[in-house]
Parts: structure tokens; sequence; C-alpha cells
């Protein structure tokens, strides 16, 4: 059984894999109706069953499309209208979860939540985000860098703002595939040491962010106020020196693109002319969300990798 979990639930092979797949699905079915199965169907018969704690638009329907395209079926669970919101413990509801679906997918805040659920589940567990970490949403990322040609090995990736659990995953993938991410944070707001460090030298922070920028091939940057957080204006005044704007842009590479996991706020950490400019692949990224998701959950039934 494998669980996805972050990156190193599934390896460099395994992400390899699952990134292939992807691409070849998404060219195959290019012009397709989205609710048309795939020609294989590879998970008809299967259940799919979304656990939410967080509210989601682009987890929530790239998840249940991505079901329907490989032939099974998703259902949507959340705290408000579950036993979950009323004291049911999380290795309970993975238990009978396993019991209904060949699969789960978690949304939720704290990542000893996700690892609970994958103790006690007997299917495959997926990350759907946590406070700790994004992989699903990276894998779209990755996925869309790959779509403009550009290789993996060797990439620059600028990160600037918060360092949050998107920047934890974009740092895990860069130690398993080889390219590197320069991050600039303000003091406070800096992402753990540990995941730093963990990324064998392929990951760094800065205080600069025309520093991060330089040579980049890819700039992404994320909103600074999380789901459940207060719309903290110290945390606003730190990071605003951080926002990426066209003069910021211009210090990276050329033909450097930016991402953005959104939802986005427009005038915080990017500026509208950067978001919806010629350099902005945040409508591919967010799209991709889907393609990605079913490679994800055919690696985690062994089917490819």
């Amino acid at each position: 059984m494998r669980h996805f979990l972050s990156f190193s639930s599934a390896g460099a092979d395994g992400v390899a894999a699952i990134l292939a797949d992807a691409l070849d699905r998404k060219a195959a079915r290019a012009g397709w109706p989205k609710g048309r199965a795939d020609a294989d169907a590879p998970l008809a018969g299967h259940v799919l069953a979304c656990v939410f704690e967080k509210n989601s638009t682009r987890t929530r329907v790239s998840f249940d499309v991505a079901m329907r395209q490989l032939g099974g079926a998703a259902l949507v669970l959340d705290s408000a209208t579950s036993q979950l919101g009323r004291g049911e413990t999380v290795a309970d509801t993975a238990r009978v979860l396993s019991g209904y679906c060949d699969a789960i997918m978690c949304r939720t805040d704290q990542h000893a939540k996700l690892a609970e659920m994958a103790a006690h589940a007997t299917v495959p567990v997926i990350n759907g985000l946590t406070d700790a970490s994004h992989p699903c949403q990276i894998m779209a990322d990755l996925l869309t860098i790959l779509e403009t040609g550009k290789a993996l090995p060797g990439l620059k990736v600028a990160w600037l703002g918060d360092g949050n659990n998107v920047l934890a995953s974009i740092v895990e993938a860069a130690s398993l595939l080889q390219f590197d991410v320069v991050a600039a944070c303000p003091q406070g707001f800096q992402p753990a040491e540990a995941a730093i460090a963990a990324a064998s030298g392929r990951a760094r922070v800065v205080a600069d962010p025309r520093e991060a920028v330089a040579d980049a091939d890819v700039v992404v940057t994320d909103t600074w106020i999380s789901m459940g957080q207060d719309h903290a204006e110290t945390k606003l005044r730190a990071l605003a020196p951080y926002q990426v704007d066209a003069a910021l842009m211009a210090a990276a590479k050329p033909d450097a693109k930016f991402l953005h996991c959104l939802p986005a706020h427009r005038g915080e950490e990017v500026t509208a002319d950067v978001i919806d400019g010629p350099q902005s692949l945040i409508w591919p990224e967010a799209e991709n969300r889907l393609h990605a998701q079913k490679s994800i959950l055919r690696w985690c039934f062994g089917q490819i990798g």
C-alpha cells in the first residue's frame, strides 16, 4: 500500500513516473469534455473519500474530476457535516472510511492528523494539504514547468514571501529532482532550518528579494495570510518588501515564468500586471492540479512507478 504524504513517499523515481504519466494522460485527452472518462478508465469501480477540514476550491474540484476521468467516483466529507466535527477521532474515521472506500484524500491543518489517518487506514492516504506541506500543489507546479520545455535538474526557483507549507514542499522536491531553490523571506517568517538543511544544499534562504530572483527560471509566491489566520497587519508590513512586481520579475531571466498556487490577493503578494501578465502560468498551473493528481492516484494504486 502506498500513501502519498510527501515527495519522499514516492521518491525520485516515483515522482518522475507520476510526472511522465501526467504529461501523457493530459495529451491523450486534449479536446475531450471534462467529464468523459479516459479511454482505459484505470480506476473503474474505485471510490475516493475526500475529507476536508479546510475550505477548498482547486483541491475539491480537481480530485472529484480526477476520479471521474479515471473511471471512478469521489465523495466529499467535511467537519461540519461529518462526525469528525463532533469529536470522532481521526483514527476511527480512517478505519471506517477504509471499509467504504478505496483511498482517502485528507485536507487538514495539523500534519499529525494526516499521519494518524495514514497509520490507521488500510487504504492509500493522500495529502491534500496540511500546515506542514502541500505536495499535490507542487507536483502540479513541476508539471507546469516541464510543459514550458524546461528541464528540472539545474533549474533555479525563486520563492518570495512567507516560509510556509508550499515552500516546504518545493524544497523537498528540489532535493529529489536536483533543482535549486532560493527563498527570500523576512526575519520571523523563514522556513524551518531543518527543512532547508534536509535539502542537501539545494535550498537556501536570503533576505534580499533581488538576490533570490537573480537568474531565476521560475518565480513563485503565495498568499501571505493563510486560511485560519487573522489578517495580521504586522505580518503584512514585514512581507511588503517581498511583493512580486514587474521590476522584480525583470531581475529574473528574460524567459522566467511566474507561479502562484491561488487564491491570490492582487496588490499584496503580487501585482496585477504580473499575475495577469505574459510570464504568468497560473491558469495552466491550476488546471494541472487535475492532471497531476490523476497520476498520483494511479501511483498510490501501484499502476505506475
